[in-house]
């Protein structure tokens, strides 16, 4: 795949993280938060280092930490990240492998590196649209017809990623979270067992549309996709420059923080168009 490398430009897929960006609230979890723990003029005042006012303010010194939920930004969801009665992925359970520093096994630090053919469906413009409705739920047929009008074929190992036009909505959190269209549990069906896709994505934050089509399951296509399939889940994916430059098939290339035992991390994914 790499020898096809079309050469020319390079799509960053990431979204850029600031207070008051989108972010997952509705059970309770932080903000993504920023605040400075050195700044040249503090660093003058408080001299932690020692080195005295003239060397203070000679060399400048900047520092800063950051907080946020593992699922905030472009991130990648683990296998660890939702499970069916008690079990995730490959039948591990949460009360044998599950701790007080995260999960023993399927934890963020055995991720690999992503290098791998990626496709991307602009399930939006396909129905002439900049944006998705709110709420409106991906189909199998619409997958289908947009990779048509694209005229790519998916395959085996290929990253998905699906466009629905919310990022048009990142810069206001409230517009981009409130009820977005999302992927129907018969189009994850579709990807994965019908074209054999390594990992869907898409560039809202829960991937799938709400309300559950099951009473007995309120995130199903979550559920199918890790504790099913093993299929791991891109967020908040940045395709507006795919999509205004018609880049449907490219390398996918990227890695997650190595977060030991977390259920999901950070991700900085690229894509570079092929011939």
């Amino acid at each position: 795949m790499l020898s096809r490398l079309r050469g020319g430009r390079v799509y960053d897929l990431s979204v850029e993280y600031f207070i008051g960006m989108p972010s997952w609230q509705a059970a309770g979890d932080p903000h993504y938060r920023i605040w400075m723990t050195h700044t040249p003029h503090g660093t003058i005042v408080d001299d932690p280092l020692g080195t005295g006012k003239t060397m203070n303010g000679h060399v400048s010194y900047t520092g800063a930490a950051v907080s946020m939920y593992t699922h905030t930004g472009t991130h990648i969801d683990g296998l660890a990240h939702f499970g069916l009665n008690g079990r995730i992925w490959n039948g591990f359970e949460a009360g044998e492998h599950l701790g007080d520093r995260g999960w023993r096994v399927a934890g963020m630090e055995n991720m690999p590196p992503i290098v791998a053919r990626g496709i991307m469906l602009d399930v939006a413009s396909a129905k002439g649209l900049a944006m998705l409705p709110d709420g409106y739920r991906v189909s199998r047929e619409d997958l289908v017809a947009a990779a048509q009008r694209q005229q790519v074929r998916l395959r085996e190992g290929d990253v998905v990623l699906i466009r629905t036009g919310r990022m048009l909505h990142y810069e206001q959190a409230a517009a981009y979270m409130a009820n977005p269209p999302g992927l129907g549990l018969e189009a994850a069906r579709f990807l994965i067992e019908e074209s054999g896709a390594m990992i869907v994505g898409a560039d809202n934050l829960s991937l799938e549309a709400f309300p559950s089509e099951l009473a007995t399951d309120y995130v199903p296509v979550h559920t199918y996709l890790l504790a099913e399939q093993g299929a791991p889940i891109i967020e908040l994916t940045w395709l507006e420059d795919l999509a205004r430059d018609e880049v449907y098939e490219f390398a996918f290339i990227a890695a997650a923080l190595k977060l030991r035992g977390a259920d999901a991390a950070p991700f900085r994914p690229i894509a570079i168009p092929l011939r």
